[in-house]
């Protein structure tokens, strides 16, 4: 529950319930968004948590059973790139805090100031992750809890002081842009925050004793990534009510005046450092899953300086928000038809039994093969019907079927996960069955 709370109480969370008043949403309904969409996207992660207890595997190399030894490569290719692409969106947050408190001493906001914080918040980062699982959990544990007692009198601030809420913000978009707008919002930061976690679940929960009940587990982990996400995007859409920014130095200024901003301002630096620990691990994990021949120590390296410079592009894109926007969409467009098959495998067709030292063996021994094609063709197939949904804010993630049959509306994680779990059933007589997986295995 520490990981993943101390994780999300981060002003990038700030920016998620922003996302919808900024996009010309209104304030209630944003809200509405954040709540219900959590609800289901935090429940899908949790299950996903459930998986690396019961196995003590990371992520994607349990993602073998479903797409062979090999055929897992592309999930954690995917998975190594788009770590690199949070860590640039995370890294944006506590250098923007950071300028925001250097401004109070009169120090200018320039690029060379802001170059020089990215590298000092990377290598904080990066230094963490190489230590790995128990460094990342010692630091969340011992500093969550005052990052919480800071963000409580932030909320209470923000949601007591008159003028720095407007509760009365409603939408100014037409009927049909309207609900599109609904719908892209519930898929990149409702139901879509909690499949973003996803392919990061396992590789925390594995570490979980086997003696602690699966149920456990999953609320735990469902507590500690929905609260602290609703709670900071219920916050964030309140105070943009007002400021029409998602940029958290001047969302803290709204808030608090002088020198009281300043501590707000260091503590809130916590949050980003603690997701982006969690990014530079799991990337690591994600990357000799797919077969990389380097030390975790040199891969953790290539990360952050990889993540270095995402975190540039970011910082001097024109429109944070619009940027942001597009990142969520295009990564559950693969995530969700991933996710998809992953349940449908684990769950359904095998039943939570997965042979642990087959997922090790090499592709051409393996009882889950080289390539499981019945994987491959449901995840492409699950990414083609997502897209076919999908509007993003940009023509390349603008699905014809969304745009021309239902006014613009954004179904793309329903449909991902939905059409390639049940590609993936349905082709289910092509693939070994779990019995003769365990025959195979006492086989040899």
């Amino acid at each position: 529950m520490w990981i993943w709370a101390g994780a999300n109480i981060a002003p990038v969370n700030w920016a998620l319930g922003a996302l919808g008043i900024i996009l010309k949403l209104g304030l209630m309904e944003t809200i509405a968004v954040i709540v219900l969409g959590n609800i289901v996207g935090c429940a899908i992660f949790a299950t996903f948590t459930v998986m690396g207890h019961k196995t003590g595997v990371n992520q994607m190399v349990l993602s073998r059973s479903a797409f062979g030894v090999r055929g897992a490569y592309l999930p954690s290719i995917l998975m190594f790139l788009m770590t690199l692409g949070w860590i640039g969106v995370n890294t944006y947050f506590p250098v923007k805090v950071s300028m925001g408190i250097l401004g109070q001493f009169g120090v200018p906001d320039t690029w060379l100031i802001e170059i020089i914080v990215i590298t000092l918040v990377m290598a904080v980062q990066v230094l963490i992750g190489i230590y790995g699982f128990y460094a990342i959990r010692t630091f969340e544990k011992y500093t969550v809890p005052p990052t919480i007692a800071i963000m409580v009198l932030m909320s209470v601030l923000a949601w007591t002081r008159p003028g720095v809420v407007n509760w009365s913000l409603t939408t100014s978009l037409p009927p049909g842009a309207h609900l599109a707008m609904l719908t892209l919002l519930m898929t990149a930061i409702g139901v879509g925050w909690g499949i973003s976690w996803v392919t990061w679940a396992s590789d925390y929960s594995r570490f979980v004793p086997r003696s602690v009940p699966s149920k456990s587990v999953f609320w735990y982990s469902y507590v500690g990534m929905f609260v602290p996400t609703v709670w900071l995007g219920i916050l964030g859409a309140t105070i943009a009510s007002t400021t029409l920014d998602t940029d958290p130095a001047k969302m803290v200024s709204a808030v608090f005046g002088g020198p009281v901003s300043i501590l707000v301002l260091l503590m809130v630096l916590h949050g980003p450092i603690a997701t982006n620990i969690l990014n530079v691990y799991s990337a690591t994990l994600a990357a000799l899953s797919a077969g990389l021949k380097l030390s975790r120590f040199w891969l953790t390296v290539i990360t952050g300086v990889a993540g270095y410079l995402v975190t540039l592009y970011f910082i001097f894109a024109p429109s944070f928000a619009k940027a942001f926007d597009n990142w969520m969409i295009s990564l559950l467009l693969w995530m969700s038809p991933w996710a998809g098959v992953v349940l449908a495998d684990y769950f359904i067709k095998r039943k939570g039994e997965i042979d642990v030292a087959e997922l090790y063996r090499s592709p051409e021994t393996s009882a889950y093969g080289d390539i499981n094609w019945a994987g491959m063709i449901a995840f492409f197939t699950g990414l083609v019907a997502g897209w076919l949904v999908e509007d993003g804010l940009v023509g390349a993630l603008q699905g014809p079927i969304s745009t021309n049959l239902l006014g613009g509306a954004d179904l793309s994680w329903l449909f991902g996960i939905g059409v390639a779990g049940l590609v993936y059933l349905g082709l289910g007589k092509l693939v070994t069955s779990p019995s003769s997986i365990v025959a195979s295995s006492a086989g040899r």
